[in-house]
């Protein structure tokens, strides 16, 4: 079975997410270009069932109070030593379909990379309603695409289908949380591991080396006959 790339799962939803692919960019624009991005998300109601069907689990756990404060007062802090401005947006009605199904089909016309960027800067510095189709539409206008593929992307079959393979993924590679790491068997969870995971792509693995047999006596059978 070939090796999987490295990759690395972020989320729009998640501060640190953001924080991670601002990281990323600015400190390793090298390794952005040698790992595959790819989307996590908390499912609805359709993709639920359809999960269950096939018994597929994501481990969502519903957030207490009192760590949505923490994480307010953790964001402010962190964003701040970055020199980015931070709004906190107010989700109404979250389906987060909306903005990670517009990327994957952003993906596939080549704008992928672009179109994180723009919502990751719609939500976190300016506070707009990503969960809002005219609003991922308008950053489709932006990108030089059709609005109406990003808006609808949420609702169209075909990106459905490749949504459900998406979170396949998620559940396969075990991930809880965002952002998260992998590199072969290597796994790091958090922004704060980022670094350590650069570490552990950019060290060569060691190679194995067998060791050479000695020649067998005349007429003995070699260990590998």
């Amino acid at each position: 079975m070939a090796r999987k790339r490295p990759r690395w799962y972020f989320s729009f939803r998640s501060p640190y997410s953001w924080l991670a692919h601002h990281d990323l960019l600015t400190h390793y624009p090298d390794v952005a270009e040698q790992i595959d991005w790819l989307p996590f998300w908390e499912p609805d109601e359709g993709y639920r069932q359809q999960l269950d069907a096939s018994d597929v689990r994501l481990p969502y756990v519903p957030m207490s109070r009192e760590k949505h404060l923490y994480i307010l007062q953790d964001v402010r802090r962190l964003a701040r030593d970055r020199g980015l401005a931070n709004a906190w947006p107010v989700d109404r009605s979250p389906r987060w379909e909306v903005s990670h199904l517009a990327y994957l089909v952003a993906e596939e016309h080549g704008l992928g990379r672009e179109f994180i960027a723009a919502v990751y800067r719609a939500r976190w510095e300016d506070g707009f309603d990503i969960c809002d189709p005219e609003v991922i539409g308008g950053i489709g206008k932006e990108l030089g695409m059709d609005p109406r593929l990003l808006a609808g992307a949420c609702d169209d079959p075909g990106v459905r289908a490749r949504g459900e393979l998406a979170l396949d993924a998620v559940h396969r590679d075990g991930v809880f949380g965002v952002p998260y790491f992998i590199t072969g068997f290597d796994k790091f969870w958090g922004v704060d591991r980022l670094s350590a995971f650069v570490a552990a792509l950019r060290t060569p693995k060691a190679v194995k080396r067998i060791p050479a047999q000695a020649p067998a006596p005349d007429g003995a059978l070699s260990p590998t006959t």
